[in-house]
């Protein structure tokens, strides 16, 4: 699991959530954490995290990207806090996922940029397993339809976008935007996804919560894609993969 926004300046939450967590009998020393440092420009600063069961995944290496590409310095607000993840029991044996929280007026930027990261990573490491996902803001007036061709993690056919553009990943009735994605590339990566199982988990309605209490929990929805844990066919040669149905909610009078 991918936590994002965390502004805990005193470093308090998560170790606050994982006690929290091992009250619990069937969750008691299940889980680990990795966090990134700090990052951002100014005073206001945010954290990535990755929250995981120990006996299912290890971290293999962590690499935090530093933004020092030569003509394009600082192209990030808060730079990808890149995690090589080991996954025994699953068909891709490892993969590393890159995650990302967009500046929203600077989205189109941000995303076309995570391609240097891609190729930056992909250097210094040997997987061809990856996977992009956190709160690109990719979509409304962030980034335009006709930005998509100026976007190269979009316009690379090797890269699978799973949450599609009519998607709607966001808690408002009001808004109707694919801001959270999943993206991924390498072939065998692919193959080892269940089909139909990317999801926006819809916790408003899961839990039956009025849209108030919704939003004091987060005002995006979580996005989530499950792994084959036994080998089997990928679907086709194009890398082609289900998107999840375009969820409409029924809107209060």
């Amino acid at each position: 699991m991918l936590l994002m926004e965390i502004k805990d300046c005193n470093n308090k939450v998560l170790p606050s959530l994982m006690d929290k967590l091992a009250r619990k009998p069937e969750s008691k020393d299940a889980y680990q954490y990795v966090i990134s440092k700090r990052l951002g420009r100014k005073t206001y600063k945010e954290q990535y995290a990755f929250l995981y069961k120990h006996k299912m995944v290890s971290v293999k290496e962590v690499y935090q990207y530093l933004d020092h590409q030569a003509g394009d310095e600082d192209a990030f607000s808060r730079e990808p806090f890149v995690v090589w993840f080991q996954a025994p029991k699953t068909v891709a044996k490892e993969f590393l996922i890159i995650p990302q929280h967009t500046t929203p007026e600077a989205a189109v930027r941000e995303i076309d940029e995570l391609y240097d990261v891609y190729l930056d990573v992909k250097q210094k490491w040997t997987s061809q397993n990856f996977l992009f996902m956190g709160d690109f803001n990719a979509d409304c007036g962030y980034v335009p339809k006709k930005q998509w061709k100026n976007i190269r993690l979009r316009a690379n056919e090797e890269f699978v976008w799973l949450i599609g553009d009519k998607n709607d990943t966001t808690v408002k009735d009001s808004t109707d935007c694919a801001y959270d994605r999943i993206v991924v590339h390498g072939e065998v990566f692919l193959r080892s996804i269940v089909p139909d199982s990317t999801t926006i988990f819809n916790f408003k309605e899961a839990y039956g919560l009025s849209e108030e209490q919704a939003l004091a929990v987060s005002d995006h929805f979580s996005v989530e894609v499950e792994l084959k844990t036994e080998p089997g066919h990928a679907e086709s040669k194009g890398l082609k993969a289900p998107l999840p149905k375009k969820t409409r909610r029924r809107k209060k009078p």
